[in-house]
């Protein structure tokens, strides 16, 4: 699954002294505690530290690549066949986050900052133009017939509406249309029975240019271990979308930074708001990053399994009890009340169902898993891939039986 703001970090100019310096101490028997007193006095969210500067600007590119699944069966989907789908992508695009609004508190123990996201098209780096057309689920659609279901007349009048309109189950768009939106004729029909709707439908609709909120963060002053570990978010210590307290809890960093000194044996946990809940990784392995040494933590099959494997899990049923399979999380209280479903690219981790019910899903360790390669010493992350899936939970209906429906998924690196 996933981690929230995992990207290539380069190694700034104090990191690349410290490794310098520890060579030279590795050398000498003052390693353990020199080097170890100055790595927990100099990575600390505090001005004039290259571990401030880094968070606050990150100094490597950061890219965005989107991957869709453009469907080449719509009409044999509406008899009862399977579908069928291509990969299509990437479009890339260039992530700026600079961390604002950042104000220092309790005697700078803790700091707050919103973080906004902008992202520019690359076209260079991409398969096509942001007008490539995609032919793919009409999500619009499945949402508003899913908001007005238990409306008594209202989905026969929706569905009259779709019909005159042609307006079907599947829809082509563009891809820059699909992700930061449209205008869409049905959602404004509907809002007359559904005033909360929005006219405009957009798998990132909103988020260029913005943040997911406020976090206050401990700076690692008091306690190493702290570094970066999140405080609050939007003034919540915990959030209220999931049935269990465990499940609500907001856990460890934002997933850009670690504390130094970062064991094998170490449980990293990270909150990641958009898949609107807290993770954690184990060590796997070690690697190496142009040359230097780091660890890579990746989430285990645990995280995201179903609650019959992993009972810890029973929060993320929601309703209560209405339970998905293993590698699936429904968002829709989060995202509202939108039928979508997160999961692994190509369903990598998820119940064997899922890649038997659309034909084109070809999950692959290598190419779907999420990653993190980290600086032991410093707790820099030297590397990253972050892969999500965006999928739409289709009920039964009279010619299929019910779907968890691939729309795209993405890449932060």
């Amino acid at each position: 699954m996933v981690l929230k703001s995992c990207c290539i970090y380069a190694i700034g100019v104090f990191s690349i002294l410290l490794l310098l310096l520890g060579i030279s101490l590795v050398l000498s028997d003052v390693f353990p505690n020199v080097l170890k007193k100055t790595v927990k006095k100099e990575v600390v969210l505090r001005n004039g530290t290259e571990a401030f500067e880094a968070w606050e600007d990150p100094p490597a590119p950061i890219y965005m690549q989107f991957y869709f699944f453009n469907v080449t069966n719509p009409e044999e989907v509406l008899d009862g066949e399977r579908p069928a789908v291509v990969e299509i992508g990437p479009y890339t695009y260039r992530e700026y986050r600079p961390m604002e609004n950042v104000v220092f508190k309790e005697n700078g123990t803790r700091v707050s900052a919103v973080n906004p996201k902008t992202y520019i098209f690359q076209l260079n780096m991409s398969r096509g133009p942001e007008s490539d057309l995609i032919r793919t689920i009409n999500i619009p659609a499945v949402t508003v017939m899913e908001k007005v279901k238990n409306i008594p007349v209202v989905p026969r009048l929706i569905y009259d509406y779709m019909r005159s309109r042609g307006i079907g189950l599947f829809t082509t768009r563009s891809v820059g249309e699909l992700l930061w939106g449209y205008e869409d004729p049905l959602l404004k029909m509907a809002k007359v029975f559904v005033p909360s709707l929005d006219d405009v439908f957009g798998l990132f609709y909103k988020t260029n240019g913005s943040s997911d909120g406020e976090y206050v963060l401990f700076t690692g002053q008091q306690n190493y271990k702290d570094f970066g570990r999140v405080d609050t978010w939007n003034s919540q210590r915990s959030l209220d979308w999931w049935t269990t307290d465990e499940c609500n809890m907001i856990n460890g960093t934002n997933g850009a930074f670690f504390h130094p000194i970062i064991s094998k044996e170490e449980i990293l946990y990270m909150f990641s708001s958009d898949i609107c809940r807290s993770v954690y990784a184990l060590y796997t392995k070690d690697v190496k990053v142009k040359g230097i040494p780091g660890y890579r933590f990746v989430p285990p099959d645990e995280v995201f399994a179903n609650l019959t494997v992993n009972p810890a899990n029973t929060g993320f049923c929601v309703p209560a009890g209405n339970c998905l399979g293993s590698g699936l999380l429904n968002v829709s209280v989060c995202k509202q009340g939108a039928p979508i479903i997160m999961s692994s690219p190509h369903f990598y981790q998820a119940d064997e169902k899922c890649i038997r019910d659309v034909f084109g899903m070809r999950p692959n360790k290598e190419q779907h898993q999420t990653t993190i390669d980290i600086h032991p010493l410093t707790g820099i992350v030297l590397q990253a891939a972050k892969r999500l899936q965006i999928n739409v939970y289709i009920e039964k209906m009279s010619s299929f039986s019910t779907l968890v429906f691939p729309v795209l998924f993405h890449l932060i690196k």
